[in-house]
């Protein structure tokens, strides 16, 4: 059977369907006020009745090991998850995907100044409202309500299709434990809607890495007993005094990194490879003006393309704080303490492989536009699959907007495009693992 054919089958039966699919997703947009065990016992219901056989697998985050991949056990969720694995058998001589989302959001906040109920899944101006909506509710409904289509259109995938809701928030890492638990197929697809406001017109194929890391930089207080320091100023190490060359040292590092670290999509869509960035600095003291703070904290995060490894970056970061603090006396005397946080591998699909085309021509046949790549979405999930488990990966999803994670309110998704969006990953099926009459 035909791409052309897959897709104006699925199409068919999405138009049929009508609003089956939005109906679905402020189903679950309304279960989030019971919790995510909730959603998650309403999409298994759900792939179920797609003919799908679901498991629950339950796992702790913290016990969960990974390749090149960490972050600060602090920040890692103890509580026992629980990860929903929904498996489409094939008929035979396809290929496998695995397609995942995450049903856990950002806590819910009672004082959130959404000027729409955010668990009514209202519709307004053509986009439907919700917590966790965007991020990343679409994500699961989409991958549910693909397999209903296609079953609707009368087609059978020939290779095995996995349907996997698994938590992500804060280190949750439910995808990493099924891959690391024995999941494994030919590809994978990574379903969230586009934060970029370019929507299904868009494919994440390439996911830059990430350092997360803290430099501490600790002074000494004045010898008195008084209240205030002002008086006694020139007696204290201000770490406030220490910052500038440590600032200078990774400005240095950037730029050393920017002119010799080079990927072609990366150069192509913002004309650089690497950055370093200084998002937060702040003195860890009380706060008053006259007092000399004990310390103060650089909150950094370095990302890095796909070819890189993570301990290089680490060495060459640790190598330029030890050339500072070589070269400052200041810096020697209270030499910076560097903390790293988290760090995340980056891992690419080539536009050759077969499943960049098979994800291209399914966007095109289902939206009439050819995809273009997204290469900027830094430590993307899409990494999980191909990082952990040498799995290719890509991700893709429907507009949306408001984003509660970034501060938006009254976060949305088009419905027009989400509704594409099932369509298309309802063919997508189709051509990456083969579809026949069923």
């Amino acid at each position: 059977m035909s791409g052309t054919d897959v897709v104006a089958r699925v199409a068919a039966a999405a138009e049929a369907g009508g609003d089956a699919s939005v109906a679905f997703l402020q189903e679950l947009i309304g279960l989030q006020q019971k919790g995510e065990d909730a959603v998650q016992a309403r999409l298994a219901e759900a792939a179920t009745a797609a003919g799908c056989v679901v498991e629950h697998r339950r796992y702790r985050p913290a016990e969960i090991r990974l390749r090149d991949e960490f972050a600060d056990q602090s920040a890692i969720a103890t509580d026992e998850r629980v990860a929903v694995l929904a498996r489409l058998p094939g008929t035979g001589g396809g290929r496998s995907v695995i397609f995942f989302a995450h049903p856990d959001g950002e806590a819910f906040q009672p004082q959130h100044g959404w000027n729409h109920d955010p668990f009514a899944g209202a519709i307004d101006g053509g986009r439907i409202h919700g917590w966790g909506v965007a991020d990343d509710l679409a994500g699961v409904a989409t991958m549910v309500e693909a397999v209903r289509v296609l079953r609707d259109a009368g087609l059978k995938p020939k290779g095995d299709v996995i349907l996997a809701s698994t938590p992500s928030k804060r280190h949750a890492r439910g995808v990493h434990a099924l891959l690391h638990g024995g999941i494994g197929a030919d590809a994978a697809v990574y379903l969230h809607p586009a934060e970029s406001g370019i929507g299904m017109r868009e494919v994440k194929a390439l996911a830059p890495g990430q350092l997360v890391f803290r430099i501490v930089l600790r002074g000494t207080a004045p010898p008195t007993q008084e209240p205030g320091h002002t008086a006694f100023a020139h007696l204290a190490v201000n770490p406030v005094d220490l910052v500038p060359p440590v600032i200078a040292a990774l400005r240095a590092l950037d730029a050393r990194r920017g002119a010799r670290v080079h990927h072609p999509v990366l150069e192509a869509a913002i004309g650089r490879s690497t950055n370093l960035l200084i998002g937060d600095i702040r003195a860890l003291g009380d706060g008053r003006a006259s007092r000399v703070p004990p310390a103060v904290q650089l909150f950094c995060a370095l990302a890095f393309p796909p070819g890189e490894s993570l301990a290089d970056v680490q060495a060459e970061l640790e190598a330029a704080l030890r050339d500072a603090t070589a070269a400052d006396a200041r810096l020697g005397a209270h030499p910076p303490e560097l903390v790293y946080v988290s760090g995340v591998t980056g891992a690419e699909v080539a536009q050759d492989h077969p499943l960049w085309a098979a994800t291209s021509e399914a966007v095109l046949l289902g939206t009439g536009t050819a995809p273009e790549i997204n290469p900027l979405h830094t430590s993307s999930d899409i990494r999980n699959p191909m990082v952990q488990s040498g799995i290719p990966c890509v991700g893709l999803g429907p507009l949306c907007g408001d984003l509660t994670q970034n501060g938006g309110r009254d976060e949305w998704v088009d419905v027009a495009d989400y509704k594409r969006g099932v369509a298309v990953i309802a063919a997508l099926i189709g051509l990456w693992c083969g579809a026949e009459e069923g």
